[in-house]
């Protein structure tokens, strides 16, 4: 059998076919892509590589070229000073170009998907390096840009591809354990927000009454196409003011970014805005995905955050969501992973296999990518009764 890759470097060229493979996921979906291209954080160029097993599209995979460059990126915290030592050392070293194999705005496997049935999971992985191999000189001819590190990105451990040893040692990708994904699931008797609340213990009961007290007058609303269009800028300001809070970050978005999936995803896209006397302050998104509610980015004014507790009655309502509609799962992904437990989500253990174009600094890649995705220590929490 003829098993080959195209490198498709638009959304709008990918083949007739491609959703109906990967219908399981809307993150690999035609339309997600498109929105995803449209408003693009500045730093990442997208391709997309289709693997075929003689002319029939039997794989995918998204590939994300990212301009990263971390001295930028380590947000003005305070830190030590040997911190501060150890983060020049990590810029320097990882500055420049990095091929993803994945989608980097959004915490979970997102990037690769192949029909066991028409090829195997080893032939796939071939086919998608021998294809990254390509991008890599491509973006070298034509942008005199050198690829510095290759990264798979973000795979549960019964993944099946951690299978592929010898695929990824004859590649020197290693494996490295990154930050949980935190996933909530809903129980079938909770059926409205109510039945939750019972389930808890008394401790975090007390808490979410305490929290829907403190919301006072504010109220949350759903935002259609229209208003997040009219709101935009509000929406973006407030969204960068919790993405520059952030010790770490690989990019921003754009202002058109929440318009623009709202635009191709319509209902699978949510936007709500909490209000306080008709000014908003407050804002969280989500992604309908399948049977996962998949929680997205979201921004809050500081004068509000604490006196409200605006972030835990997102945490709640997007619980109510889940459960009103209803979805079995809720993706909280993997920031704030100690309050994201207080409400009920647990912590699913993740890796990235990754690889550094430096013979040296490959073999030592492993302690570098800890300086650079530090292990946080907190304390998971168990708020409902046994």
């Amino acid at each position: 059998m003829n098993k080959t890759s195209h490198i498709y470097y638009s959304a709008n060229k990918l083949p007739k076919g491609w959703d109906a493979l990967v219908n399981h996921d809307i993150f690999l979906q035609v339309d997600y892509l498109k929105a995803l291209e449209e408003a693009s954080p500045d730093n990442i160029q997208h391709f997309y590589i289709g693997v075929y097993n003689n002319n029939l599209l039997v794989g995918i995979a998204i590939i994300q070229r990212v301009q990263l460059y971390l001295k930028d990126m380590f947000r003005k915290t305070q830190v030590s000073c040997l911190k501060e030592f150890f983060q020049d050392i990590v810029s320097k070293i990882l500055k420049g170009n990095i091929l993803v194999v994945g989608n980097l705005t959004h915490t979970g496997q997102h990037g690769v998907f192949f029909n066991k049935e028409n090829i195997s999971q080893s032939a796939y992985l071939e086919c998608v390096f021998n294809a990254l191999e390509t991008i890599k000189k491509d973006i070298k001819e034509k942008q005199n840009k050198k690829i510095r590190a290759i990264m798979f990105k973000d795979y549960f451990l019964d993944d099946t591809i951690h299978a592929e040893t010898s695929f990824f040692n004859s590649h020197k990708l290693h494996k490295v354990s990154v930050q949980p994904n935190m996933i909530m699931k809903i129980r079938p008797e909770w059926q409205v927000i109510d039945d939750y609340m019972a389930s808890m213990t008394k401790k975090y009961r007390t808490r979410y009454k305490r929290a829907k007290k403190k919301l006072g007058v504010i109220t949350c609303h759903e935002l259609d196409l229209e208003t997040i269009k009219s709101n935009s800028n509000k929406l973006h300001n407030l969204y960068l003011n919790v993405s520059n809070n952030a010790k770490f970050n690989t990019f921003l978005l754009p202002e058109n970014h929440f318009y623009s999936l709202k635009l191709y995803l319509k209902e699978n896209f949510k936007v709500f805005g909490y209000y306080l006397n008709n000014r908003l302050v407050g804002f969280f998104t989500l992604i309908v995905n399948n049977k996962n509610l998949e929680t997205y980015f979201l921004g809050y004014d500081n004068e509000h955050q604490h006196s409200n507790q605006l972030y835990l009655n997102m945490l709640y309502d997007m619980v109510k969501y889940g459960i009103d509609n209803p979805l079995p799962y809720i993706v909280y992904a993997r920031t704030a992973m100690e309050i994201k437990s207080s409400v009920g989500a647990k912590p699913e253990a993740m890796a990235v296999y990754i690889k550094h174009t430096n013979g040296f600094i490959n073999a030592i890649l492993k302690q570098v990518f800890g300086l650079m995705n530090p292990k946080q220590d907190w304390e998971e929490r168990h708020p409902f009764k046994e």
